[in-house]
């Protein structure tokens, strides 16, 4: 049996939830005898964001949660729930994007495909301002619950779906609540997908073996997510604002000698609204103006990790 947004959010904390992924072991890189590969960013780079705009909304499911009671009569249809979602992709994308190139930064959307089909000129339009665009699914389904044929399908269905509005085929991969299955990461490398981030492992990039080859883990977060955060803890913005900055500050400091990534995440219909644009406009211009700190596209960042010897394997 699947577990609901909701149920996830009342019950998982803050770092109980990284464990409904299987957990990876630790393995220093090979290297060559004598040799010690620079723990810095190949670029020069001191510390990399690596945010994420979630596009889901217009692809929920009837019934989907939402801040609304769950009260209604059987047969009715939740109306303020669906207008709830809507925000999402008439005024929280939009108004995302326009933060985006206020900063001058490009980031990566995980669509999923059937809120693509349903406002295909808003995927266009992500790209066409230099975002990336990423896969998230066919839909909300539970795809860890299907065998191989039918998951493979399920994530070409949502790959096609995304190719057929931007014209653009994603290299990077998002299951729903990050529940990827047994077989996730060998259909990723099998439909030529670069990286997944379906990881709350590490703070920084790493190659797994898989069927064939390698796949880029490029780690998600929980800690600054708005969907777990705003909506799941009712933190405000203040509060998410202040939760950046202390994540920021400790990873600044450890990048001074040692490779470090700090990943946002932000949903359509949360991180679009006013209050969280305002408060994550102030957090970019804090971060930065610290030295060396730069946002990337995730892809921007496996492939960075793919050339570079100095990045962990699994």
């Amino acid at each position: 049996m699947s577990v609901s947004r909701k149920d996830f959010l009342k019950t998982a904390g803050l770092f109980g939830a990284a464990g409904v992924m299987q957990p990876l072991v630790a393995v220093t890189p090979a290297l060559a005898a004598g040799t010690e590969p620079s723990r810095q960013w190949a670029d020069g780079s001191r510390l990399i964001l690596s945010i994420s705009m979630q596009f889901e909304s217009g692809g929920e499911p009837e019934g989907a949660e939402s801040p609304f009671p769950r009260n209604l009569l059987p047969g009715y249809p939740d109306l303020p729930a669906a207008t709830w979602y809507a925000y999402g992709y008439q005024e929280g994308i939009p108004r995302m994007l326009d933060l985006w190139d206020r900063f001058q930064v490009k980031v990566t959307s995980h669509m999923v495909g059937a809120a693509v089909q349903h406002s295909p000129q808003l995927a266009r339009e992500i790209v066409a301002r230099g975002h990336e665009a990423a896969a998230h699914g066919m839909n909300w389904s539970a795809q860890y619950q299907l065998d191989y044929a039918a998951e493979k399908k399920f994530i070409a269905d949502g790959v096609a779906a995304v190719k057929e509005a931007t014209g653009v085929s994603p290299v990077g991969y998002n299951a729903n609540w990050l529940r990827r299955g047994v077989n996730t990461l060998d259909i990723l490398h099998e439909l030529d997908f670069l990286y997944h981030i379906d990881d709350l492992s590490r703070d920084e990039p790493f190659i797994t073996k898989v069927k064939g080859g390698e796949l880029v883990t490029v780690p998600y977060t929980l800690r600054c997510n708005d969907i777990m955060l705003i909506e799941g803890r009712q933190f405000s913005a203040n509060q998410f604002l202040e939760q950046l900055k202390l994540e920021f500050d400790q990873l600044y400091l450890e990048s001074a000698t040692r490779r470090r990534m700090m990943s946002v995440s932000f949903h359509d219909r949360i991180g679009g609204t006013p209050q969280m644009v305002a408060a994550t406009a102030q957090f970019l211009k804090y971060a930065l103006g610290h030295k060396g700190v730069v946002v990337k596209r995730k892809d921007e960042i496996a492939r960075m990790a793919l050339a570079d010897a100095a990045t962990l394997r699994d």
